[in-house]
């Protein structure tokens, strides 16, 4: 039994038309499906269905966060898991979510909406399955990043959620931050992948989502990033620069309605015997952003 990797993520848009311009033509998505009031989008290299579904709302905001599991049997363990812990399950019949078949839906401690799904809808990716082409077309709009790679969401009780992640849902924890008492104020998780990190939880207000980040193949690329978002007026919040949790390359930047993305690269390998890295707070600016060595409270404290 196991979480393999993230999914896709769903979220709220006061403008679809606007954001379905911006991830479309800025972050070089494919647009695969729309209906009156939801967008749906992938990379260009990933094969499910969808990795990224934003629905029409007054409010932006996210409406939950979906991993897929390991085998379908899964499902039914984690629902005695969970039920277990004392979060309510709904169970999502197929059918009635585009792209996926049945799911487990439930809130986690840290107060955000989560599902479990086997059964994905393949599309495949635009290169094909019958002697593709190592690379993409050279015509694709924007930085067109070839997939998703992790998100970032905040809790008021970092160690509860972690407890959660970690003796419920089986993920590994690979880095954190404790403060002077040994408490956690950061935690990077992964699943059954060999990712530093598919989703991190940090301080801050139950329910909010901090951002969810791209994958690039090297720094160069994020350079590339970097003028792509420049020349289109874009808002950069941090970068480019460089994680020392995780080690990972980045720049963080907007969507016009104010949801923080990242594109990312580098970071480090991880076995499953992979010892513990743990930051103080008072080195935390490093962690944070390595070349700076600043807590930004900017950073840390605005969210969707």
């Amino acid at each position: 039994m196991g979480i393999l990797r993230l999914a896709h993520i769903d979220v709220r848009t006061p403008d679809l038309d606007l954001s379905a311009a911006y991830y479309t033509e800025v972050m070089g998505l494919q647009q695969v499906m729309r209906t009156d009031d939801t967008v749906y989008f992938k990379c260009w290299d990933e094969e499910d269905h969808h990795s990224l579904r934003m629905r029409y709302n007054p409010r932006t905001g996210l409406d939950s966060f979906t991993f897929r599991v390991e085998s379908e049997d899964d499902l039914h363990d984690f629902e005695k898991r969970v039920e277990a812990y004392g979060c309510p399950t709904t169970r999502v019949s197929r059918g009635d979510a585009v792209g996926q078949g049945e799911s487990l839906r439930f809130e986690v401690p840290s107060g955000q909406i989560m599902e479990l799904v086997w059964d994905l809808e393949k599309t495949g990716n635009i290169l094909g399955k019958h002697n593709p082409s190592p690379v993409p077309p050279p015509d694709l709009a924007g930085i067109a990043p070839p997939r998703m790679d992790h998100m970032l969401v905040n809790a008021e009780e970092v160690a509860e959620a972690s407890r959660f992640f970690i003796d419920v849902l089986g993920m590994r924890l690979t880095e954190q931050v404790l403060d002077g008492n040994g408490h956690q104020l950061g935690v990077w998780l992964a699943g059954r992948t060999n990712s530093p990190h598919d989703i991190a939880i940090v301080n801050g207000p139950n329910g909010a989502l901090h951002h969810w980040a791209y994958w690039l193949d090297d720094w160069d690329h994020i350079r590339k990033a970097a003028d792509t978002l420049a020349y289109n007026g874009v808002q950069i919040d941090q970068g480019p620069t460089r994680h020392g949790v995780t080690r990972g390359n980045t720049i963080y930047f907007f969507d016009p309605l104010g949801i923080r993305n990242e594109v990312f690269t580098g970071g480090y390998w991880v076995d499953p015997d992979h010892e513990i890295i743990t930051w103080t707070e008072q080195e935390f600016g490093k962690g944070l952003f390595y070349y700076e060595n600043v807590i930004s409270q900017r950073f840390l404290r605005m969210h969707t």
